[in-house]
């Protein structure tokens, strides 16, 4: 089976593209928040950063520059590799599902833009319509960026952040989604069923247009960052059949939890067909994980704060326990702020090489 790997594009929130098949035993993957960007390179990531493409690339040039003069050697974010720029992957950030509902986005200088305005009540709920994505602004506007990305570059690649089905149901419902869990199916079922056919016309109509340049994807990825707020019982019940409602339009599927424990999800986790990719935190049972999923690129993410914050020496143990118990696999190293020092990413990627040549 084909596998997804963990891919940080500069200047983006993480994401998953296709694995090449000679990925190491140990693949570290290292990504900066835009504040890390913003203060040692002053780029402004604001509205226009996400609708100028000409903007991107000049942002790119510079974060490129940037990463070669304080990793030299170090292939953070394709910065050594001679390919043409990734100006499409990280556009919006995790506001796509929510800007084709019609909610805004709120836009900074130093981080990604997140979406605001009223959530949706029962009313809006039970009149929601799904979005004709072929006459919806918003989405159009991404598309004609395409064109210009081609223009500009040569390529068409990249990727949208789509989220999945309870972290779009989470912002655009709030809080009140985890009571309708318990208590109230029928908003449930609209809100949900809404959420991934929009879901699946959009990606299915992003990947006609990049196919149109000669470029072909064919998997879907979903994000469930909050579902370790509604356990295992309610994800069972009520927002498994949506996960499995995407898997069943897509050859493969990558599976995103973010750095908390994924433990309890893994059971259920593998009535989703073909998974080629699922991610977890250092406190999952590792072993677990790489025994339901053998064929799939497992990753293991590391918080910027316990690189800031652990010793080399709590850092290697860690690092060997993830090497003993989820490899071969990724090490993702999210989120990275501007007070983690250099010299420590760099100790991580090499400890990466150094115990993939050990254990491999």
């Amino acid at each position: 089976m084909k596998q997804l790997k963990y891919y940080i594009a500069l200047g983006a929130p993480p994401i998953r593209t296709p694995a090449i098949g000679d990925e190491p035993f140990m693949r570290p993957e290292v990504g900066f928040n835009p504040s890390w960007f913003h203060k040692f390179c002053e780029i402004d990531f604001s509205e226009k950063w996400h609708t100028v493409a000409e903007y991107r690339m000049k942002c790119h040039e510079t974060m490129r520059k940037e990463i070669r003069k304080r990793f030299p050697g170090y292939n953070i974010g394709g910065a050594l590799k001679d390919e043409p720029y990734d100006l499409l992957t990280g556009i919006y950030g995790i506001g796509i599902m929510d800007s084709l509902f019609g909610r805004s986005l709120q836009y900074y200088n130093d981080k990604w833009p997140a979406p605001v305005g009223k959530t949706f009540n029962d009313a809006d709920i039970k009149s929601l319509q799904i979005p004709d994505l072929t006459r919806n602004k918003f989405f159009i506007n991404i598309l004609d960026q395409i064109d210009k990305i081609y223009e500009l570059t040569g390529s068409a690649r990249g990727f949208l952040n789509w989220q999945g089905n309870l972290n779009t149901a989470f912002r655009l419902r709030g809080e009140s989604i985890f009571l309708d869990l318990i208590d109230n199916k029928f908003i449930i079922d609209k809100l949900l069923n809404a959420i991934s056919d929009t879901y699946l016309q959009g990606v299915k109509l992003l990947y006609a247009k990049q196919k149109g340049f000669g470029i072909e994807y064919d998997f879907a990825t979903v994000a469930n960052c909050t579902v370790n707020m509604v356990g295992p019982d309610l994800y069972e019940s009520s927002l498994l059949k949506f996960d499995q409602k995407i898997a069943g339009e897509f050859p493969i599927i990558g599976i995103h939890n973010c750095a908390w424990t994924v433990t309890p999800y893994l059971e259920l986790y593998s009535q989703i067909p073909n998974v080629a990719y699922i991610d977890m935190g250092i406190e999952s049972d590792l072993k677990k994980a790489r025994d339901i999923f053998p064929e799939a690129r497992r990753n293991c993410l590391y918080k910027s704060v316990d690189l800031k914050n652990k010793s080399r020496k709590e850092i290697k143990k860690d690092f060997q326990y993830i090497a003993e118990n989820l490899a071969p696999c990724d090490v993702g190293m999210p989120d990275i702020e501007y007070d983690v020092p250099d010299e420590t990413i760099m100790y991580a990627i090499d400890l990466c090489k150094e115990l993939s040549e050990k254990y491999s």
